[in-house]
């Protein structure tokens, strides 16, 4: 059943696009009302179907028919998201150019919002991109089965599947024969491709509850170079304004169903990835949590070995940190003369790290939630680095750090509100933004990598 809509919806109407938003879609103005309208570009004047609409200040729709296209606009590269489609690739139908300039756009916004600061962004391509990509960059796919037992994808704000797998973002041979497989009804299938190239699938079985799996693992899912951690991250719609409650409420039993506990059969493969960041090896469970983008652990793992200023003898925390690829960076800077502690809710993800990470005995992986440990950690560390969910890391987190008083901080975030959020209290905490990068670690769509670096 998709999401109810009032009598509103299915009429339309034209309107000229003003200003990208947080979650993929492009603001209008009509009758007096906001408008928040997917599949078109800023300045575009459009014919617009209103697709929700509960009444209140604003309303959703799409752009059906582009009257005035903007020199921005190509033809759209992925056939499974346009109008009425899934939600994967929010702008496949804008040059790559485009895409990084919105979603740049975006990110100032949520800075000058909500951190209160002045900041021109550029979002970059992943190191090794060549700026122009769009597709066969995701190497983890999560896909939902319906009641035919055919694999899918939802479509969008919907808990309908739609039967095809025709994105481009998956790397080659990801997906291949997947549509012509009968799979098990209401289950999920994982589908990962390693750093040796080897293909897994791993089929998680229907939820206990027996009502539809949690949404599809859709462009802003990715892990960031890390390890094991279901369900956290973090495919979202665009934010669900508070009198919404109902929809929430419906989202948040999805995403509870999501992180329960699911029978795993593998399929195809081991269901044990290997993969590799600066040298070192990792294995780990195929339904664990490791950035999507090829390149992505790599990159940002570069990226903070280069800002940390760690030398030897030093000291560092990584928050969130997985299987412990971040922190294996910085005890390589620190020597054994050092010390690191890496924290990591998922036990797995710990055991996984520790069997990676022998031979750095001054690395130390805890399972505990970060918030707990942080409140109780003692010592001053030299650097911290954080890389928490699509939600960030929040206030008590962040004062438990700030009161740790490390001279820098290196901050990950992919959600552009909870990052400018997060970066907003560590400012209010004394620390200055001294340098900001944004990645577009998710080509066609509208989420962003952004990693900030804080000091006193």
């Amino acid at each position: 059943m998709g999401v109810a809509v009032s009598d509103g919806s299915g009429r339309e109407f034209e309107v000229r696009l003003g200003s990208p938003g947080h979650g993929g879609f492009i603001v209008g103005r009509h009758e007096g009302r906001v408008v928040f309208v997917r599949h078109g570009l800023p300045g575009e004047l459009v014919r617009a179907r209103v697709t929700e609409d509960r009444g209140g200040s604003f309303f959703r729709a799409d752009a059906v028919e582009i009257i005035e296209a903007s020199p921005d606009r190509v033809p759209a590269t992925c056939p499974v998201s346009g109008p009425g489609g899934a939600g994967c690739c929010d702008f496949s139908f804008a040059t790559p150019a485009a895409q990084r300039a919105l979603k740049a756009t975006v990110v100032e916004e949520q800075l000058r919002r909500l951190a209160k600061i002045e900041r021109e962004v550029t979002v970059e391509p992943i190191a090794g991109d060549s700026g122009v990509v769009t597709g066969g960059w995701r190497t983890r796919v999560r896909l939902v089965v319906d009641g035919a037992g055919r694999a899918g994808v939802h479509r969008y704000r919907s808990t309908e599947v739609i039967t095809d797998l025709r994105c481009p973002q998956p790397v080659d041979g990801a997906l291949d024969g997947v549509a012509d497989r009968v799979w098990t009804p209401g289950a999920d299938l994982v589908v990962a491709i390693d750093g040796d190239g080897v293909r897994h699938i791993v089929e998680l079985a229907e939820t206990a509850a027996g009502g539809p799996p949690g949404r599809p693992q859709t462009p802003r899912g990715a892990s960031r170079g890390r390890g094991q951690r279901p369900g956290r991250r973090r495919e979202s719609a665009p934010p669900v304004v508070d009198e919404r409650g109902a929809i929430r409420d419906r989202a948040a039993s999805r995403k509870s169903a999501m992180n329960a506990p699911r029978e795993e059969c593998v399929v195809e493969g081991s269901g044990r990835v290997v993969e590799y960041v600066a040298g070192r090896r990792w294995e780990l469970s195929a339904t664990g949590f490791w950035q999507a983008h090829h390149g992505a652990a790599q990159c940002y793992s570069d990226l903070i070995a280069e800002w940390s200023g760690l030398a030897p003898g030093g000291s560092g925390w990584d928050l969130y940190a997985g299987v412990g690829v971040f922190a294996a960076r910085l005890a390589e800077q620190t020597g054994q003369t050092g010390a690191v502690t890496g924290v990591e809710s998922a036990r797995s993800a710990v055991v996984d790290g520790v069997a990676a990470l022998g031979d750095l005995p001054w690395l130390e992986l805890r399972s505990e939630r970060v918030e707990r440990w942080a409140r109780n950690a003692s010592g001053r560390p030299d650097v911290v680095v954080l890389d928490p969910p699509r939600a960030g890391a929040g206030k008590d987190v962040v004062a438990a750090v700030a009161d740790a008083d490390p001279r820098r901080i290196v901050h990950i975030g992919c959600d552009p509100a909870a990052f400018a959020r997060d970066v907003g209290l560590y400012l209010d905490a004394g620390y200055h933004l001294a340098q900001l990068r944004a990645f577009d670690a998710f080509p066609a769509t509208h989420h962003v990598e952004c990693v900030a670096l804080l000091d006193r």
